[in-house]
This record gives structure tokens, C-alpha cells and sequence, in this order.
């Protein structure tokens, strides 16, 4: 199945796609009305615009510095996954798109990396744990988080991982127990972005890394994982050859494969990817 990830609302159901994702909620704090056609998306812990309008929700490390897209290393903006407000906010907005669609997706879940956060709350909270290790901690409360979110949705629950299948990594870095997550989310989604796919050997290594990860055989012949997996792929400005190559390497591995932000691109290469196929076919005689 191919699906495409957008945030314009006429592209949910746009031709050759079987499935439309629509951002609700985006890394810049941009919010929009969730549909009823489409997987509504939510950024939990990336908001640009909220970390802007009240520093005291972005995290910070040991010498309080904060999680802000002017720092090395950070894309865009984090929220401290332990404010309450903050989160409490976050389970009405899923509340709201699981109204208008069964099925949600959670992006950017977890702290931003290793060593955040070390807010007073943050302190406090792993202070009065029963837990020893930080690591520990934080990953409790990821886990509680989007199991309180999948109590709010009825339907399938999809969760964003940051591309690093290595064992422990995703804990270490942002709280993310794949084994414990796996409890609460039906599919998982990890986005291997390229501007060019002018290569593709890195994108396999890492499509089968989370196969094995995952619980699959690391044979694509053998038997797929016990959560699946998705990979999206970037579709702005890649050429069309170089999108259906990396499509037929993702399609390899993964149970699906979305396309991200040019909704014309990636038709186009779906198009040309059926064309192709159809024009090797070899019909013969019965």
C-alpha cells in the first residue's frame, strides 16, 4: 500500500495513494482542523511555536541549555514531555482527530536526546520515581504517555521513530522502548529522508535493521515483524527514476510505503513505477 503525507487537505485522497496522512499538528506549532478522510498526524513534543511563546516548556540539559532549533543538532523546537499542561493539551487535540478518523499517528514523541531533560520538574519527578536509573524514568514516561494517548483512539495508533534501529539507541536517545511501545502501537513508521536517493544501500541497511529490530526474520522471505513497520520516503524535488528505485528497495522491507510532502512527485513516480511494471509483463498462451 502507498500513502502520502501532506498538509494540504485536497491531496488525503488523491489518485494513485491508498491512504492519505494530514497534519493536524506540525513542528511549527501550525494547527489545522483534523479530517474525517485521512490519519490525522500529530507532532507531540515539536513545537516551535509554543517553545517560542513560553520558554519554561523547553526542555534542558545539565547546564540549562535548552532544546531550541538555534542549538546544533535540533531541527526544530521540543516541549518537556512531563509538562502538564502541555500534555493534557496534546490528549484533546488526538482526542479530537480520533472523533473525525479512527486511526491517529504519533510524530515526534520522546525527549530530544541524551541528557534531557534536567528541568526542576524533570528533577523532581525522577527524584520521587522508584526508579534508580534516568534512562529508566524516561522511558516511563514516554510509554505512559502514548499509552495514554492509544486509550483515546479507537482505532490503529501509528508512531514516528527517528531512524536508528540499533539496539538501545532509540531508548537512550529519546525514551522510545520499542518493546514496551509495541504494547500500546499497531504500526510504526520511520522516515528515511534523501533529497536525492541517488543511492539506496544505506536505506536498505537500515529498512532491514528494523526488521530485525522489530521481531522479523532478517530474510525479507521469512516471517515479518510482530509490529509492522512503514518507511516514508521524501518526495519534494527527487528525481522521479530515483524516488521509484528507493520506493522498490522500501517496498523490499516494510509493510507500506508513504511519501512525504509533494503529493504530484510521488503519483508521478507511482505512475511511472505501474507503467513499468505492466510494459515487463509477459502473456502467454494458456
Amino acid at each position: 500500500m502507498y500513502g502520502v503525507v501532506t498538509r494540504n487537505a485536497d491531496e488525503v485522497e488523491m489518485e494513485p495513494f491508498d491512504l492519505g496522512f494530514y497534519e493536524v499538528k506540525d513542528v511549527t506549532g501550525r494547527a489545522a482542523a483534523p479530517l474525517p478522510n485521512a490519519v490525522n498526524m500529530v507532532s507531540c513534543f515539536g513545537d516551535n511555536a509554543a517553545a517560542s511563546e513560553n520558554p519554561d516548556l523547553v526542555p534542558v540539559d545539565e547546564r540549562g541549555e535548552p532544546a531550541t532549533r538555534d542549538r546544533d543538532y535540533f531541527d526544530w523546537a521540543y516541549i518537556c514531555p512531563t509538562h502538564p499542561e502541555y500534555r493534557e493539551g496534546l490528549l484533546e487535540i488526538i482526542e479530537d482527530c480520533a472523533t473525525e478518523n479512527d486511526d491517529v499517528r504519533l510524530d515526534d514523541v520522546g525527549f530530544p536526546r541524551e541528557g534531557f531533560c534536567r528541568c526542576d520538574r524533570c528533577e523532581r519527578l525522577f527524584a520521587e520515581s522508584d526508579r534508580e536509573d534516568r534512562g529508566d524514568w524516561r522511558a516511563d514516561v514516554i510509554t505512559e504517555f502514548v499509552a495514554d494517548a492509544a486509550d483515546r483512539v479507537p482505532g490503529r495508533v501509528l508512531l514516528t521513530l527517528y531512524p536508528d534501529p540499533y539496539p538501545g539507541h532509540l531508548r537512550a536517545r529519546a525514551g522510545l522502548d520499542l518493546d514496551r511501545l509495541a504494547e500500546h502501537v499497531d504500526e510504526f513508521v520511520v522516515p528515511l529522508y534523501d533529497t536525492e536517493y541517488a543511492t539506496t544501500y544505506w536505506l536498505e541497511t537500515i529498512a532491514r535493521g528494523f526488521r530485525s529490530r522489530l521481531g522479523g526474520d532478517y530474510d525479507v522471505h521469512g516471517a515479518p515483524p510482530e509490529t509492522p513497520f512503514s518507511l516514508e520516503l521524501y518526495a519534494v524535488d527527487v528525481a522521479v527514476d530515483d524516488l521509484i528505485h528507493a520506493a522498490e528497495v522500501a517496498e523490499t522491507y516494510a509493510k507500506d510505503v508513504f511519501f512525504g510532502y509533494d503529493a504530484n512527485n510521488a503519483a508521478a513516480a507511482l505512475r511511472r513505477k505501474d507503467a513499468d511494471a505492466r510494459e515487463g509483463e509477459v502473456h502467454r498462451p494458456e
